[in-house]
């Protein structure tokens, strides 16, 4: 679609009105006309109704027999009347919308009312004819300009109806050109923010290397390295053992005779969960592994404890190179001696001041890493909702595009 003019969205409403002035000012005027007498109506109506209260409180109050009855009725007649017609509001600067719906309100009021005066003036007759006769002409006044009324939006407003909708378009496409501005403020904010999030980061993180980087930090890495190995070459020294241990274990904790001290029975337990820390933590020649062992041949020789043939082979083979071959002594010496080093590092001084200052910089890094979350869980959000407005004012452009096409016959572009 070729267009013949383009105009800046700030212009569009101006360019409008002067275009359209001399078809939509005419309406107006004559709509405000029409609301006003609409509204005088409505006044003599509410009036009349007040005059129906207040003549048939009168006679109440007089507590006439003949008359209390249908005095009685009119009273609570008047009463909804007044309140009926008081609830109906006239617009005061009326677009079509408002002009509709203001119509429709006042036929339902009117349609109910006029089934109430059918219904009950004649129940009321022959008393208060003046003030019934007064109210009916009253009432039958603001129905003809009711009907003036519907005329008037059903035959002539209706055809301004899009010209309305158009404006109210280039309301709504300012209201959410506002939106984005706003978006976009909110998201140089958080950019902002994060950036200074970031360069917060990489200092922490270069505090950070700094401190893992000290002697002793580098040495206890070292000693753990060092550990981690000692682990590995412990757990498979004792490998062909764990399954003689478990069975010894469940013999003990079920009193099938183990033969185990509470002494022997702990340490067991710590040979099962942690081989490398059960070791190291044993004396010189460690004693107690000794005696569980022992009572582990014994065990099988009396075949109290039993395993698999190719396991107690190989258990009784790695028991035999432990007692007599002592092929765990310079393993158990490496294990003592790396152990005792690390706890001699650990309570250092130095160490535990840099490890201190390490834990305050990863919790500030960790407090950093969820600011950053975050800030971009509502940056999403942001470019979500600032994707949705944008299509939504393209979207609201092109129909105000189209309505001015199908009411003014011009092709505009609104940039």
């Amino acid at each position: 679609m070729s267009y013949g003019l383009k105009i800046p969205f700030s212009e569009v409403k101006t360019w409008l009105e002067n275009e359209t002035s001399s078809v939509l000012t005419p309406v107006h005027v004559k709509a405000q006309k029409l609301l006003n007498e609409m509204s005088k109506a409505l006044g003599d109506l509410i009036d009349a109704s007040r005059m129906l209260l207040e003549n048939s409180r009168k006679e109440i109050e007089k507590r006439n027999m003949r008359t209390f009855g249908r005095a009685k009725a009119l009273n609570k007649l008047a009463k909804l009347f007044l309140e009926r017609f008081q609830q109906i509001k006239v617009p005061e600067k009326p677009s079509y919308r408002e002009f509709e719906e203001f119509v429709k309100e006042a036929r339902e009021a009117f349609g109910v009312t006029d089934i109430d005066v059918r219904n009950w003036f004649p129940r009321i007759s022959p008393f208060f004819i003046l003030d019934r006769g007064k109210f009916v002409r009253t009432f039958e006044k603001a129905k003809e300009s009711l009907k003036e009324l519907n005329d008037f939006l059903t035959k002539e407003y209706v055809k301004t109806k899009i010209l309305e909708d158009t404006f109210e378009l280039i309301e709504d496409v300012g209201i959410l050109e506002a939106r984005l501005t706003s978006m976009k403020a909110q998201m140089r904010k958080i950019e902002d923010e994060m950036a200074k999030i970031e360069k917060e980061t990489v200092e922490i993180q270069r505090k950070m290397a700094e401190l893992k980087g000290k002697a002793e930090i580098s040495q206890l890495s070292e000693i753990d390295l060092e550990m981690e190995n000692l682990r590995r070459d412990v757990e498979s020294s004792l490998r062909h053992l764990q399954k003689p241990f478990v069975k010894l274990q469940s013999m003990a904790l079920h009193g099938e005779g183990s033969g185990l001290t509470p002494e022997e029975l702990k340490k067991l337990n710590h040979y099962i969960v942690d081989p490398f820390e059960a070791l190291s933590t044993e004396d010189e020649d460690y004693p107690i592994l000794r005696q569980i062992l022992s009572k582990i041949l014994g065990l099988i020789s009396n075949g109290k404890l039993k395993i698999k043939q190719d396991k107690e082979r190989k258990a009784k083979q790695t028991i035999d190179e432990i007692l007599k071959g002592n092929s765990l002594s310079s393993l158990h010496g490496k294990c003592v001696t790396v152990k005792l080093r690390k706890n001699q590092l650990s309570t250092s001084t130095a160490l535990m001041e840099t490890r201190t200052e390490l834990s305050k910089l990863q919790e500030h890094f960790e407090r950093l890493k969820k600011e950053r979350e975050s800030l971009e869980s509502e940056r999403s959000m942001i470019e979500r909702d600032y994707k949705e407005t944008l299509s939504k004012i393209q979207s609201y452009k092109g129909q105000t595009e189209k309505n001015i096409f199908d009411f003014t016959g011009k092709k505009v572009k609104i940039e």
